[in-house]
């Protein structure tokens, strides 16, 4: 089998965790990679956990799941945990490319490829020393714990892939050799203000106030619960906003007694991918407070339909929205101060900014960037990826 311009197609097989059956900025990620690794003439084999084992085709390329348990409290992440299993798997599958997503409890497979003389590409989503701070870490002796995992992660794996210079900054505190940015994309056709539908906006708003939507899981590292005190700031300070919940999760029941009196709606998970561009279209500011929030695929969806967000500062998304939104705190207050300072500004500008900013992320320049990184033919895609090192 033999790729373009001549080339040797190469099987790519991706291992995932926390990827869950319905929804997810990783899950929409793995898609879209997968998609454009097969049209650059690839063989893409997704490796997930799941309920039961499974052998599908997508469109995306071939997937393989293999039980796993639930993470309690997760809402439903799973893990794969079964490394025999997985390493049989991973045997058969006989890959010319490892591609890992998962830091933590995968990172044994980055010694399995070294064995098998299988280049292998570990992809960094998040800040490992963030997400140990929420776990109440105090500072230092999170830094010291990611430290010590991050420098063993960029020995085991040939390369290190970042998708935001926030993630990509503790290895470079570390001096890790190999590691590259290469920021995801987003869908610029689904996610347009061309979708904004009066009639759905009518169904949570007026004319007179102020739509917010919150789309993320309602899980405790989102922190979704500042999204509801920021409604109720709002309100205090007579902006007549209300409040729209995308989404599902294991805090929605907590959730639903804290906006008590509050104009918040629960919508729930949305499978239809063009219902919520309808919906982001139609809001006046979308909210993101979660502090460790990677790339944020939900806040650069809300952009490319033309609509500004207000990000936590502690998280990646800053840098993803750049002048399309702001950054706050991650405090009631300072979210509802932001709300209202994006405001202020001219309808159309803001959102002509929030659009242009997402037509700088495109798939095709990802899709390039992580093939680059596997050594791999990237195909007709451009070529804007920065390397870190």
């Amino acid at each position: 089998m033999t790729g373009q311009a001549g080339r040797r197609a190469l099987r790519i097989v991706r291992v995932a965790n926390f990827v869950t059956g319905r929804s997810g900025g990783l899950r929409t990620a793995l898609r879209h990679l997968g998609e454009g690794y097969l049209a650059a003439g690839h063989e893409p084999v997704l490796v997930v956990p799941g309920e039961r084992h499974g052998d599908t085709r997508r469109p995306w390329g071939r997937v393989v799941t293999l039980p796993g348990p639930v993470v309690p409290g997760s809402g439903g992440y799973r893990l794969l945990t079964d490394r025999r299993r997985l390493a049989g798997v991973l045997a058969d599958l006989a890959p010319d490319r490892l591609e890992v997503s998962d830091r933590s409890t995968l990172r044994w497979t980055g010694r399995w490829a070294r064995e098998r003389g299988v280049p292998s590409v570990m992809v960094s989503h998040e800040s490992l020393t963030g997400l140990l701070g929420q776990w109440r870490l105090p500072a230092g002796p999170a830094r010291r714990i990611a430290d010590r995992l991050n420098r063993e992660t960029a020995r085991r794996y040939d390369r290190i892939v970042c998708t935001t210079r926030w993630a990509a900054e503790e290895f470079e505190r570390l001096g890790a050799p190999r590691v590259d940015l290469v920021p995801l994309g987003v869908d610029l056709t689904t996610f347009h203000p061309d979708r904004a539908d009066p009639v759905l906006r009518e169904r949570y708003a007026d004319a007179t106030e102020v739509l917010l939507v919150h789309c993320a899981r309602l899980s405790v590292e989102k922190r979704p619960e500042l999204a509801v005190d920021a409604l109720a700031r709002l309100r205090r300070a007579g902006v007549p906003a209300v409040l729209v919940m995308v989404g599902d999760g294991p805090l929605r029941s907590a959730l639903v007694r804290r906006s008590a009196g509050l104009p918040v709606h629960f919508a729930g998970f949305l499978p239809d991918r063009t219902a919520l561009a309808a919906l982001l279209a139609a809001a006046d500011v979308v909210l993101a407070p979660g502090p460790v929030e990677t790339f944020g695929l939900a806040g650069l969806e809300a952009l490319a339909c033309g609509t500004p967000v207000v990000a936590n500062a502690a998280s990646a998304l800053p840098e993803v929205i750049g002048p399309a939104g702001l950054a706050a705190y991650g405090t009631p207050a300072a979210i509802a101060a932001a709300v209202v300072r994006l405001l202020a500004r001219p309808t159309a500008d803001r959102r002509a900014a929030a659009r242009r900013r997402a037509e700088e992320f495109g798939w095709p320049a990802a899709v390039a960037g992580f093939l680059r990184a596997h050594g791999a033919e990237p195909g007709p895609a451009r070529s804007d990826v920065t390397a870190v090192s």
